[in-house]
């Protein structure tokens, strides 16, 4: 030996080394590469999931807005409905105060004509009556110079 080099010794060291080093790897590197595996797949897992609820989470807000759309059209439709409704209660209500103004206004004209008959037939009733007095006073009184003094007389007696 020249060195005073055992490789004996060598090889036994490098044999020991082997040994440490596979029984390490069984026993310790393997379990914490199956840990860190199974920890990755468990944070892979988790983001997946996150995902997949952001996704979902989209979709209901997608729904909602929808929704909020479809409510905002029956809404508007409603609004629509509703005015053509009153606009058309409204014309209905004019066309009937317009009927009522027109049988008012008939009925005025009716009852301005019988008035006027009714003063007409009056006034012909009196005038009738003043001409029967007029001829009454006329056949009885036979001279014009009677009449005319009779006459005098009922007018001083309406003066007084």
């Amino acid at each position: 030996m020249p060195l005073n080099i055992d490789w004996q010794q060598i090889l036994l060291h490098w044999m020991n080394l082997a040994i440490l080093t596979g029984g390490l790897y069984f026993l310790l590197f393997k379990p914490v590469k199956a840990f860190m595996a199974k920890r990755e797949e468990h944070y892979r897992q988790l983001d997946r999931q996150a995902a997949d609820k952001l996704a979902q989470a989209q979709q209901l807000e997608a729904q909602a807005k929808a929704k909020l759309e479809a409510a905002d059209d029956e809404i508007h439709e409603e609004r629509m409905r509703a005015q053509q409704s009153i606009q058309q209660s409204t014309e209905e209500q004019l066309a009937q105060a317009r009927e009522q103004a027109r049988q008012i206004v008939e009925h005025a004209q009716a009852e301005a004509e019988n008035s006027r008959e009714r003063a007409l037939r009056d006034s012909q009733r009196e005038l009738r009556k003043l001409a029967a007095q007029a001829t009454k006073k006329l056949a009885f009184h036979a001279d014009p110079f009677d009449q005319f003094l009779d006459l005098a007389e009922e007018g001083e007696e309406y003066e007084e």
